[in-house]
């Protein structure tokens, strides 16, 4: 089974990780869309077919120009034109396929089609489960577009035949194509997702190159620091930052340390004023790394709560700076790790309570103090036996949590080992200038 979302693949690694929990085959990809046309489906071979495909879509976001007509050569990856009559008698590249779907095979009736007898693939979108899920489809694309759900024409959404076929059917309906579905399964045998298996932990490994050498780093820093905190001969300091350097070099995390002290460092050194605050705090490692100015001693602040051998995540340092010099600080980490390493965390708000109620009946095209009505709390009584309030309260129970938009977190940064485009495309929103990882949408078909 292959998964493409639309212009958007940052569903692909828990894709991934269920279809190995169920023993299905994943394959990623992603489907290129300009305007709500679909251009084409692009096919991953493997990882590096992966980020063939978010490079290509990441260099438009960024760029902020339109999807060509017509994909680029990819090495790794492979591209699927929609049928049309006009493809049939062109040609297609090395990498290039068309593909047909199981309504569209009586254009091929009389058509002499040697020429890409081999190129032909089975060509099933899935978007909805049901019936009763593509009746969401349409709410949801009615609320994408502000419209009335009267007004969501055709190519505003997907085809009610966009859904999981019984076993055998959609053979069936390819049976006297049956070269068709094995030129699809011959493609299928051939790409391989040869990602690590379970959870990947995308944050850079070293901050020198070298595991030893973070190590030894971290550990200077740390005893010349705990000297300027605490002087030369404080044992119980002394005693605190030694075990806290062992749980930190075996859990991994030297080159997390090492990365934000750089940070910090190239802050002060601008003059510019921050706050290390939350658990992060419980760390005299930190403290002596100047990280955060709260001293755990002082305190008797427990390291554990911060880090300690039982934890599966990995820590996190919340750092505060001014409005005014944040950006700044921004751009020193993009240029100092570069570009293909470095984003800021992309977040998805999801669809809630009132609002839900809100949107649903925007939709329904209710007037607003219909609307209001059916949100305010002291008619919940009446309400629930209200025809129209029964219709919306079951819309509810679906849409209830499914993304609605997607933004900027107000300061999450992620500094990866490999380059990011792996596992996801990027992203530029208008209002920042910071590269962004996308929000993983959690579920089928368009952007909502």
């Amino acid at each position: 089974m292959a998964l493409t979302d639309i212009n958007n693949s940052t569903g692909i690694m828990e894709f991934m990780r269920g279809c190995d929990e169920h023993g299905i085959k994943p394959i990623g990809g992603i489907e290129f869309r300009r305007n709500k046309q679909l251009l084409y489906v692009g096919i991953a071979r493997n990882k590096e077919g992966m980020k063939e495909l978010n490079d290509f879509l990441t260099e438009h976001n960024l760029e902020q120009k339109e999807l060509p007509d017509k994909a680029k050569p990819f090495r790794y990856a492979i591209v699927i034109y929609p049928y049309t009559d006009d493809i049939i008698t062109g040609s297609l590249g090395e990498n290039e396929y068309l593909g047909i779907r199981f309504d569209e095979l009586h254009s091929l009736h009389g058509k002499n089609i040697s020429n890409v007898k081999d190129k032909l693939l089975a060509l099933q979108p899935v978007f909805v489960a049901d019936r009763i899920e593509y009746r969401l489809h349409e709410y949801l694309r009615g609320i994408d577009l502000n419209t009335l759900l009267t007004m969501v024409v055709p190519e505003d959404k997907c085809s009610k035949t966009d859904m999981f076929l019984p076993p055998g059917e959609l053979e069936a309906k390819f049976s006297k194509y049956a070269f068709i579905l094995d030129n699809t399964r011959k493609l299928m045998d051939g790409c391989k997702m040869d990602y690590e298996k379970g959870k990947v932990h995308l944050n850079r490994k070293t901050f020198t190159g070298n595991k030893n050498d973070d190590k030894s780093l971290l550990e200077k820093l740390a005893m010349e620091g705990m000297v300027y905190r605490y002087g030369k001969s404080n044992k119980k300091a002394l005693k605190k930052v030694e075990d806290e350097l062992k749980v930190i070099n075996d859990l991994g995390y030297c080159a997390y340390f090492l990365i934000t002290w750089d940070i910090i460092r190239y802050s002060m050194a601008k003059g510019y004023y921050h706050v290390g605050r939350g658990s992060g705090a419980n760390s005299t490692v930190a403290f002596c790394l100047r990280i955060t100015d709260v001293d755990p001693l002082e305190l008797d602040l427990y390291f554990e709560r911060f880090l300690n051998a039982q934890r599966t995540s990995p820590p996190d340092f919340d750092i505060d700076y001014s409005w005014d010099e944040r950006e700044d600080v921004q751009d020193y980490i993009f240029k100092r790790y570069g570009k293909a390493h470095t984003a800021l965390l992309g977040t998805m708000s999801t669809f809630k309570d009132r609002s839900v109620i809100r949107e649903i009946g925007k939709v329904m095209g209710l007037p607003k103090a219909e609307i209001d009505g059916f949100t305010d709390p002291a008619k919940a009584e009446e309400n629930r036996k209200n025809p129209t309030f029964e219709k919306i309260t079951a819309i509810y129970g679906m849409m209830k949590e499914m993304p609605n938009q997607r933004s900027i977190h107000a300061g999450g940064v992620l500094i990866s080992e490999e380059p990011i485009t792996y596992y996801t495309a990027l992203d530029l929103p208008l209002q920042r200038h910071a590269y962004c990882t996308m929000g993983y949408v959690r579920g089928r078909g368009y952007w909502i």
